[in-house]
């Protein structure tokens, strides 16, 4: 059993997270039920911000809220003094309702509309994370309406790729994001920039996957990126003043899963950087960074009520819970793997192993496969461990099953953050058939 951040047995074998005993609030809040290690996020915010610091780099940590984004988290990514990065025009709202500042915002995505372009140029957002042409010519013309200057950054795909999922996988040359380095796109992108007048091109960003568990993807990108960015600083005499190398560093799921302190990401990069800088004899860019999974992901616990079993002889034991890929899709999406106990007696000895499904009307609402637990009874309390990360973020209506609540935990106290919703709230947007008699 590995536990996370606060997360401990107490002394009458209950699952205690930030204090608080879990088999309390899942009396208080029901279940499903997210929890979330408030000191654990301070914990894993400090890292990186420690690391910038003892390293002497100016820097930006920004929060990549699609990893868990509600009100409460964005005034506590402000808290925390970390930037935030937004993706859509609702992420963007939950900002501006939570009092982050604007000029702490970034904006990414590789489908911006007009209204959300002019939402955030309104804003006065402080960079826009630019990923295509079309977005170029939609910032050029929010800028001209709204009489404003506006900061890009432009996101390439610098043709390495992470040894992650395929479907998390970004930095690679066919990719939906960005503007492809090899063909010629960023150069062209980067003479654009320069010569419109309504921009500030303030650099390059990459992102090259997620849940990434060494070093080595991150120094190739430098490596190739600085191929290229010497070349355009005596080409095109372009300055590069911030160097963004996006996110994607890993968390533990699952025994074998092996992530490296946050320092070490921190330090290789870093260090690629300062060699090619040196190198080619360039200014020292300010570098940013966008951790999201492994700022919230294992500060996260989904609770859940244990319901129907079947047994197959010899071939399966299915273990039902009243949630499953409406509150966490990563399972179904991509086959992600995740560790759980017995909350309320988390001291039992393991028996038996148990598949836990989901109540979702699909054969993939599979949660864990072979988990390993004591004989489990109807009623009893599963903690599913490192959801905090695209669970809640990607929950869903489906079979109108209402999303869950979400509760932060810290020094014995529980805030609820998210409400349950509730049956009236999947109907509040439904309009009647309309019924008059046809002509």
């Amino acid at each position: 059993m590995h536990l996370h951040g606060t997360s401990r047995i107490n002394d009458i074998g209950h699952l205690e997270i930030g204090g608080v005993d879990t088999v309390e609030l899942a009396k208080q809040y029901g279940t499903p039920l997210f929890v979330y290690d408030v000191s654990l996020i301070r914990e894993k915010a400090n890292a990186f911000k420690v690391a910038f610091k003892d390293l002497g780099v100016k820097s930006q940590v920004a929060y990549a809220s699609k990893a868990f984004s509600c009100v409460a988290m964005v005034q506590l990514a402000n808290e925390l003094d970390l930037s935030l990065d937004v993706v859509s025009g609702g992420e963007l709202y939950t900002a501006m309702i939570a009092g982050f500042p604007m000029e702490r915002v970034h904006f990414h995505g590789n489908n911006k509309s007009p209204e959300e372009i002019d939402m955030a140029v309104r804003a006065n957002i402080g960079c826009f994370v630019v990923d295509n042409f079309y977005e170029l010519e939609l910032l050029k013309q929010a800028a001209i309406r709204h009489e404003r200057k506006v900061s890009i950054l432009l996101r390439t795909t610098p043709g390495v790729e992470a040894h992650t999922h395929d479907y998390i996988t970004t930095g690679q040359e066919d990719s939906k994001f960005g503007f492809d380095l090899l063909s010629g796109q960023v150069d062209r992108a980067i003479e654009w920039a320069l010569d419109c007048e309504q921009l500030e091109l303030l650099g390059i960003h990459c992102h090259i996957g997620s849940q990434i568990f060494e070093t080595t993807g991150f120094v190739m990108a430098v490596e190739k990126l600085y191929t290229y960015i010497e070349s355009w600083s005596n080409s095109l005499n372009f300055d590069l003043k911030v160097l963004n190398l996006g996110g994607g560093f890993g968390i533990r799921y699952i025994e074998g899963d092996e992530p490296l302190p946050v320092g070490d990401y921190v330090k290789a990069t870093i260090e690629a950087v300062q060699h090619h800088v040196n190198k080619f004899n360039l200014s020292m860019p300010e570098i940013w960074i966008e951790p999201g999974r492994s700022l919230v992901g294992d500060a996260g616990t989904t609770l859940y009520t244990l319901g129907s079993q079947k047994d197959i002889p010899n071939v399966r034991h299915y273990l039902s819970v009243d949630g499953g890929m409406t509150d966490n899709l990563r399972p179904a999406l991509y086959q992600a793997q995740y560790e759980g106990i017995l909350a309320n007696r988390a001291n039992d000895q393991v028996e038996t192993k148990y598949s836990i499904a989901g109540k979702c009307c699909e054969s993939g609402d599979m949660l864990i496969w072979d988990l390993p637990l004591p004989k489990a009874n109807h009623k009893d309390l599963l903690a599913v461990f490192c959801t905090g990360a695209y669970g809640y973020s990607m929950a869903n209506n489906y079979n109108r099953i209402p999303r869950p609540s979400v509760v932060f935990v810290e020094d014995g106290d529980a805030q609820l953050v998210v409400e349950r919703e509730t049956y009236e709230d999947l109907v509040r947007f439904d309009l009647p058939l309309n019924t008059k008699e046809k002509v």
